[in-house]
């Protein structure tokens, strides 16, 4: 077990959903005890809040695809995804939100959206609103998308972007948004002054005036400044442009490796590279995904793992992972060892399923079955299998090797792998003093949730993000701060 006596930090501990069955654990929704099929519902998702909310989850984080996975088979080929329900169909994340904040006071909600979805002054709307009816728990998850089939539907038939290039959009994507957050109302210019009948201020109200490479947005803003001014920025890229991209501007990182040996370098150089933007270690939290079956006894664990991987479907794993990755896993033979190509989809699952890494047993070899297998039970994540006590032995020796701050958990069946964690795992980690006994107040921001409640301004963004001085503050005059405002962008250019 790993040293408990010295002090240790207190995990985050979220709960990986989307809104389609299976999503990690392809085949799994014909599972007797699975609800992953009544995503649809609104009682799926209220109910599954309140259960988190009770077993004091810091979030839930809502992952999205724009399309379905149609590589495996030949381009186009939505066959595999279709029968076996893997992530497909699949609903709008952003309509689930208010229904999970409206039974909730301070579960936070992590929701994804890509760059190449809608535009920016629109999609600022629709974020802006959530951080309003949720009181401030609002997320987003930036991607800039991977799948060509999402690109040739929302890009009028058009492919996806080059990779590098779709993070340099992606940017100014997020500098539209930083503005039209930060930049367009003062903090006091709703003013609901009944005696002269002025409900909002237009002396506190400004065009923005954005033109970019990609985008032209006068603006400003059509909602009022949201009570975190601006929503936490997380991000999930992981190669050098991702890599780039969120330790410039992401508060929280999502990680999907397999072996903390094999993460630590990866969120050492995120950290590194975070520095040189002029930010500090600690301004980012890591986040690894995982997938936990756990009983009483390592022996019940054991079945319980056995259970599931009979309902899993190799054919949606495929599908899956020739998503992931842009590689037809179907032009391989069983048991032929897979190998890279240069294409444009996710290149951090590259690496991790067509080479061998040094945390990798010598007897593996990278097959299509060997890969199909493993991704019928935890997708693109680890999966960690046992008692209460060998689960978080497991969990603090990631923690302790690769410097995490925690997990997202996602699930076989749900909301069973949600109940068992809450009845099994959290125990043992408040036990060991790595999880919180309660939320340290009501009404708790996601900023809050991530960073702690600390002085009058942890509702808003450290002070060495990037966007930090972009913020239009109270009694600032309109003058002083266009002059401010130009200073920062003359700044960037040089």
């Amino acid at each position: 077990m790993p040293n408990t006596e010295k002090n240790r930090k207190q995990l985050i501990v979220n709960a990986f959903d989307m809104s389609c069955s299976g999503l990690q654990s392809p085949g799994l929704w014909k599972h007797p005890k699975d609800r992953s099929p009544d995503f649809g519902t609104i009682e799926y998702w209220t109910n599954l809040a309140k259960t988190l909310e009770k077993a004091k989850f810091n979030a839930i984080f809502i992952a999205d695809v724009l399309a379905g996975y149609d590589v495996y088979n030949g381009p186009g080929n939505i066959t595999a995804a279709a029968k076996s329900g893997a992530q497909f169909p699949i609903h709008d994340p952003f309509a689930i939100v208010a229904s999970i904040a409206s039974v909730t006071k301070n579960l936070s909600i992590a929701v994804t959206a890509s760059t190449i979805s809608e535009a920016p002054y629109l999609f600022a709307r629709r974020l802006a609103t959530l951080d309003h009816l949720s009181n401030g728990r609002v997320g987003w998850n930036v991607v800039s998308s991977y799948l060509d089939s999402a690109a040739r539907n929302v890009l009028n038939g058009e492919n996806l972007p080059p990779h590098d290039e779709r993070y340099v959009r992606a940017q100014e994507y997020l500098d539209v948004i930083y503005e039209l957050f930060l930049s367009s109302w003062r903090d006091d210019a709703v003013v609901l002054d009944k005696e002269r009948g002025i409900y909002s201020d237009p002396e506190r109200i400004r065009q923005i005036n954005f033109e970019g490479k990609y985008f032209k947005v006068p603006g400003p803003s059509i909602v009022q400044p949201t009570p975190q001014r601006l929503p936490v920025i997380l991000q999930a890229g992981a190669s050098p442009s991702g890599v780039k991209f969120g330790a410039k501007n992401a508060e929280g990182v999502f990680v999907a490796d397999t072996s903390p040996e094999n993460l630590a370098p990866k969120v050492e150089n995120l950290r590194k590279t975070a520095e040189e933007f002029g930010r500090t270690k600690d301004d980012i939290k890591v986040i690894q995904l995982v997938t936990v079956i756990v009983a009483r006894t390592h022996e019940e664990a054991i079945k319980k793992f056995e259970e599931y991987k009979s309902y899993g479907d190799l054919e949606g794993a495929q599908a899956l992972f020739s998503g992931w990755t842009g590689i037809d896993i179907g032009k391989f033979d069983w048991d032929e060892e897979l190998s890279s190509s240069d294409n444009n989809a996710i290149r951090g699952f590259l690496e991790k399923w067509t080479k061998r890494l040094p945390s990798d047993p010598e007897h593996i070899r990278k097959t299509r079955r060997y890969v199909a297998d493993k991704i019928t039970i935890g997708g693109s994540g680890v999966v960690i299998v046992g008692s209460p006590s060998e689960v978080v032995d497991e969990l603090e020796r990631w923690v302790d090797i690769a410097d995490i701050d925690g997990f997202n958990f996602t699930y076989t069946i749900t909301p069973g792998s949600f109940e068992d964690l809450a009845e099994f795992v959290i125990p043992e980690l408040r036990r060991r003093g790595l999880f919180w006994n309660d939320y340290p107040k009501d009404g708790l921001t996601f900023r809050e949730n991530l960073f702690g409640v600390k002085g009058e301004d942890a509702k808003f963004l450290k002070k060495s993000h990037p966007a930090y001085g972009l913020r239009w503050r109270a009694g600032e005059s309109k003058e002083s701060f266009e002059k401010r405002i130009q200073e920062i962008k003359a700044n960037k250019k040089n």
